[in-house]
């Protein structure tokens, strides 16, 4: 893979925001997620590859992340820098009422390591769009984290158990995932490969 290669494949970095830190979510697993997506971030950066952050801009009444509101701020750990686009949404999916499908197409972009929160809703939506879409995806497991959930019986189910059952069904279905380290062994040696 050489610099123009390397041009085709972009990160996104999907709802990495102030208003996941607000207790209304509950427990929340994987702490490190955030600081496994800023080491993905730091390597396209420096390596001049595409980065796309997605911002979700809530309608609900009672959301932090409204964008009025502090919490729909993207967090300092991987804050944009000035030619990196934002993309609003307001749904689960970046792809349903934006432009980023058509941003990746005008860049040639086929490929995407997809990074954020939550695993279960808009990274999941996101990576099986992608997916049918007919780009190639990868998930960066422990660049993303959930919360725990009420299922529709009652029942408590753990952050921990959602995140797997996730990630399990997204691997090989419409996604590979794999661990932040393993993409970045990835990436770099394609990068080293001769052209």
């Amino acid at each position: 893979m050489n610099k123009e290669q390397s041009r085709q494949t972009a990160l996104l970095l999907i709802d990495i925001q102030e208003g996941f830190d607000n207790p209304r979510w509950g427990t929340r697993n994987n702490p490190a997620a955030e600081q496994n997506a800023a080491r993905l971030l730091k390597f396209f950066r420096e390596n001049g590859m595409p980065v796309f952050h997605i911002q979700h801009q809530s309608t609900e009444p009672d959301s932090p992340l409204r964008p009025e509101l502090p919490g729909c701020s993207i967090k300092e750990i991987v804050r944009p820098i000035s030619g990196e686009p934002v993309i609003a949404k307001q749904v689960n999916s970046a792809f349903i009422g934006t432009d980023l499908e058509a941003r990746l197409r005008r860049q040639g972009i086929s490929e995407l390591v997809i990074a954020g929160l939550t695993t279960d809703h808009c990274v999941s939506t996101t990576t099986r769009m992608g997916g049918n879409l007919g780009f190639r995806c990868f998930v960066a497991a422990d660049a993303t984290a959930t919360f725990n959930r009420t299922g529709y019986d009652g029942r408590i189910w753990n952050a921990e158990d959602i995140y797997s059952s996730a990630l399990a069904s997204l691997h090989n279905e419409f996604a590979t995932v794999r661990s932040t380290d393993e993409l970045l062994v990835e990436l770099k040696s394609r990068l080293a490969a001769p052209v």
